[in-house]
């Protein structure tokens, strides 16, 4: 398993605790003993949990020896699932009305991808006993507070074109619902826990940067 790299939470509040040293009088003359005592931070609780303090030490032991998930793991895991759910929903859309040949493979290729993955978000749900976050995800997480979720106009749209009016807008629609996800996917390094879904999140990241890549190139 890779090494486990600091939550955002706590690279933040590093960067804060830099200023306030920075900005304190005297210099480098109290260094030593900053070092030694170390700022406060504060750790995202999890779900229905309220944050909490830690002590610099405290805080850096639990980040090695503590990836019990948080609330941004939990959301991060059941928004991705609805975020890839509308990919497949999409490719689906390819085989009767692509026209090109590049298309109809990268869309084959983001369905047999994004499936797998979200059978693995939801076992990330149910090993943790959060399966019941997916219910009603329609109203807790709205397709409009995800980044790159295709409107219903637009899904519209994509289905009634055909040929290249349909390849141009399906790239189109997918490059932006990729760079969604690469946008979620970086929230979650930064805010979450959890070193499983770290480890998707950097799956999503270099899987979707390689095909955002791949359908510039067809346009």
């Amino acid at each position: 398993m890779p090494v486990r790299r600091a939550p955002l939470v706590a690279a933040a509040l590093l960067a804060l605790v830099l200023t306030g040293c920075d900005s304190g009088a005297g210099g480098g003359s109290d260094k030593g003993a900053g070092s030694a005592a170390g700022p406060s931070v504060i750790a995202p609780g999890r779900p229905g949990e309220d944050n909490r303090t830690l002590s610099a030490q405290d805080a850096a032991d639990q980040r090695v020896d503590d990836d019990t998930p948080n609330s941004a793991d939990v959301d991060y895991a059941t928004m991705m699932i609805e975020h890839h759910r509308q990919a497949v929903v999409m490719t689906q859309l390819v085989p009767d009305r692509a026209e090109s040949a590049k298309v109809k493979a990268i869309a084959s290729r983001i369905s047999s991808t994004q499936g797998p993955e979200i059978a693995a978000m939801e076992s990330w749900l149910t090993t943790h006993d959060k399966k019941d976050a997916t219910a009603g995800t329609g109203g807790a997480h709205d397709h409009a507070t995800m980044p790159g979720m295709a409107t219903e106009a637009q899904l519209k749209n994509l289905r009634a074109a055909r040929g290249k009016a349909f390849d141009q807008l399906f790239l189109t629609l997918m490059i932006t619902h990729h760079e969604g996800a690469i946008t979620m996917a970086a929230d979650v390094k930064g805010q979450g826990n959890n070193i499983r879904i770290e480890e998707m999140a950097d799956d999503v990241v270099a899987e979707q940067t390689t095909e955002i890549s791949r359908m510039r190139a067809m346009m």
